[in-house]
């Protein structure tokens, strides 16, 4: 093929990008939610009254628990009720109660307003992958596609950073909120004005206990994970919890082979591209996602950085994505998924492991040269890992796999809590010999290299299954614009 072919190939045209800037504009609003609060969390404690920094830390968890939960109840009622119309509906609450969050004049109105946030990006999620796999065909443009959305959901966190300590310097707290508010009334127009619907909607009816026992297994797991180390790893509530999810799921996974028509068909989990490619998602979200906490503990409590010095430091984590997400669809044209799959997994775990020459001062090139590069790989393998696991579908499954996609985003909050629970223990070790800065720098530096070790470890597994089940095979070439 010639190069002019190959760029006509992935080529979107004016309608496709303005129909991919809505739907990766919903995804980058929710992504840059989660950021752009947690820096605005000091002062939201101080002008609401919170009781305590536990109760403080809700603004954030209420948001993400809902999204979790619910994400797969979302994805199969997208395919009953119609994606645009669920996709539509999850961006005006997503608005409305971002309106809401920014005028909330007490702590419970707020976390009440955050829970409706979370619901609202449980509907996008899934139904904004489902509409852009189906928007642009598998090969080329999807692959574009989805390299853009990987790209801007990175940038979405570094931009939450740098904006979120900006806004509550020269600002309020509030505008944090107000901001997504705009962001979500120019996504409800483009929604309405260019996105249409890509499926003809499924006739079977809602599996409802499948929905009760994945939304419930789904939010105990994530409620332990999150509330884990602040509660204590060993404590009953923690094991209670993180039982009962052991308990849901395997009694959803049971109901499931069972119904009619199960909320997540088996077959899909059963497929290789499926749960290969969850797993892969879940390595590099969670390695990457714990390693870049670790970095800002690094900035903060380490270096001394303010809020906005920490958001200034992950610039080069932003550039890298947003240059990933441009090449993605090219490597995966020309080499497949599977190879871009374990470059991306070895480039992160080549990132993350040279953290560990971080110094107790200084160095803020190699911080920059190593959190770019793990970012670099990050998302590439995101990009890659999606594509796996939505290609060779039929179209009335693409809404369930888009929350199977989305996934890993949540779940992978078991490799943070991992990576922090070594620090802590390495720290604890090492403080009676040393300072507390020095102590709290070992221990950082353990856990980098364990992150990169488990991404090393992830891109060796993952390309090992996946090849050996035939997937992974180079798409029709394409080339980025």
């Amino acid at each position: 093929m010639t190069t002019e072919t190959l760029h006509r190939a992935a080529r979107l045209g004016l309608r496709g990008w303005l129909i991919l800037i809505t739907l990766c504009g919903a995804t980058f609003m929710t992504g840059l939610d989660y950021s752009i609060i947690t820096v605005a969390l000091p002062e939201i404690g101080r002008d609401l009254g919170f009781s305590s920094a536990s109760a403080l830390q809700w603004v954030a968890t209420a948001c993400l628990l809902p999204t979790a939960a619910l994400m797969p109840l979302f994805g199969r009622a997208s395919d009953m009720v119609g994606r645009r119309r669920l996709f539509i509906a999850g961006v005006a609450t997503f608005t409305v109660f971002s309106l809401l969050a920014g005028l909330a004049p007490s702590p419970g109105l707020l976390l009440a307003a955050r829970a409706g946030q979370g619901v609202a990006a449980a509907m996008i999620g899934p139904t904004a992958l489902a509409l852009m796999t189906g928007a642009f065909p598998e090969g080329p443009q999807r692959t574009r596609a989805l390299g853009v959305n990987g790209a801007l959901l990175s940038l979405g966190f570094v931009i939450g950073t740098i904006g979120g300590g900006l806004i509550t310097s020269g600002l309020n707290w509030r505008w944090t909120m107000l901001i997504l508010f705009g962001i979500g009334a120019l996504v409800m127009l483009g929604a309405v004005t260019m996105v249409r619907e890509t499926a003809v909607r499924s006739r079977a009816r809602l599996d409802v206990p499948g929905a009760l026992l994945a939304s419930g297994g789904l939010f105990a797991l994530v409620y332990g994970i999150s509330t884990g180390e602040r509660a204590g790893w060993g404590s009953v509530p923690t094991l209670a919890t993180l039982l009962a999810a052991v308990l849901l799921l395997g009694a959803f996974l049971a109901v499931e082979a069972r119904h009619a028509a199960p909320l997540v068909p088996l077959r899909l989990l059963r497929r290789t591209t499926v749960k290969w490619g969850m797993t892969v998602g879940l390595v590099t979200f969670g390695m990457c996602g714990g390693a870049t906490l670790l970095l800002s503990l690094h900035m903060q409590n380490v270096l001394g950085y303010s809020p906005l010095q920490t958001g200034l430091g992950f610039l080069g984590e932003g550039v890298a994505a947003l240059i990933a997400g441009t090449l993605a669809a090219r490597l995966i044209g020309t080499r497949g998924t599977v190879p871009t799959i374990v470059i991306g997994l070895t480039v992160q775990a080549i990132g993350t492991a040279a953290m560990v020459f971080l110094p107790a001062e200084g160095g803020l090139v190699l911080l920059l040269a190593s959190s770019a590069t793990m970012g670099f790989g990050h998302v590439l393998t995101v990009v890659a890992a999606i594509t796996t696991i939505t290609s060779g579908l039929n179209e009335a499954d693409q809404g369930v796999a888009g929350s199977l996609a989305q996934m890993p985003t949540f779940v992978g909050a078991i490799g943070v809590a991992g990576l922090t629970a070594i620090v802590a223990a390495r720290t604890e070790a090492l403080a009676p010999a040393t300072t507390e800065a020095l102590a709290t720098l070992g221990g950082l530096h353990t856990a980098f290299l364990v992150a990169g070790a488990v991404a090393l470890l992830g891109a060796v597994a993952g390309g090992v299954l996946l090849r050996r089940a035939g997937t992974g095979q180079a798409e029709e070439p394409s080339l980025a614009a």
